[in-house]
């Protein structure tokens, strides 16, 4: 793993960006899988400020994780969010876009249909992460075991304490998620952080030891990894 470290967010949001339009235009199929939350926000802000430079005709893009329950149209859901700050305003088209849906009733047949997807379509070309204050990775939690492939994840009482899970405004216990071996097989992954909530977790990951208990480091078994971070948040 490659560390990255930035005076400001408007640095790294500014860098992260030009790295993510570098990769679109090495590879204008790439099959995109961008995380929701915080830390992403500002640079997903940056490519829609430059758009005009980015094809995204060919681009393909899958959901990392979603809240299990919520309507799709919730506005504390991964959906709603993807829909406001990436999907549109880029103007992805629904065929481009594979995603978990919120609300479905069968999680057996939900999984299936997204881990079936990423064997049809996949690896990951480009996967942007955050990292959770519990050291989480899209919904992967911190357990005594880890799950491989896309699953149904029951979210520790840190997790449920997100913004976006409180804006969601509802009784939330589960997350649908790709797992870790779905993240591990991407071709290259970035990591961004950011603010001091997340100092601690940062210095926990940058000590390189290896824990289902901190599932972010196991992306320092992985030979493509590039954590941005900075303080200002």
């Amino acid at each position: 793993m490659v560390f990255f470290q930035y005076d400001s967010l408007e640095e790294m949001n500014e860098r992260v960006s030009e790295i993510v339009i570098a990769e679109l235009h090495n590879k204008p199929d790439t099959l995109l899988c961008p995380a929701t939350g915080n830390s992403p926000t500002g640079m997903y802000k940056k490519l829609v400020e430059k758009k005009d430079r980015i094809d995204t005709e060919s681009l393909r893009i899958v959901k990392l994780d979603e809240w299990y329950g919520p309507a799709m149209d919730n506005p504390g859901t991964c959906e709603y969010y993807l829909q406001q700050h990436l999907l549109q305003p880029l103007g992805i088209k629904p065929e481009q876009y594979t995603a978990f849906n919120s609300n479905g009733h069968g999680t057996r047949e939900e999984c299936e249909r997204i881990q079936h997807y990423l064997v049809e379509n996949g690896p990951i070309d480009l996967c942007i992460l955050g990292i959770g204050k519990n050291g989480h990775i899209a919904f992967n939690e911190p357990d005594g075991e880890l799950s491989a492939g896309v699953h149904l994840s029951q979210l520790t009482p840190e997790t449920l304490q997100h913004g976006m899970a409180k804006i969601a405004n509802f009784n939330l216990e589960y997350g649908l998620t790709l797992g870790m071996t779905d993240i591990l097989q991407s071709k290259m992954i970035i990591l961004m952080v950011n603010g001091p909530q997340k100092r601690d977790i940062l210095n926990r990951l940058l000590t390189s030891n290896i824990s289902t208990y901190l599932p972010a480091s196991f992306l320092w078994l992985h030979p493509n990894v590039y954590c941005h971070y900075t303080e200002e948040g």
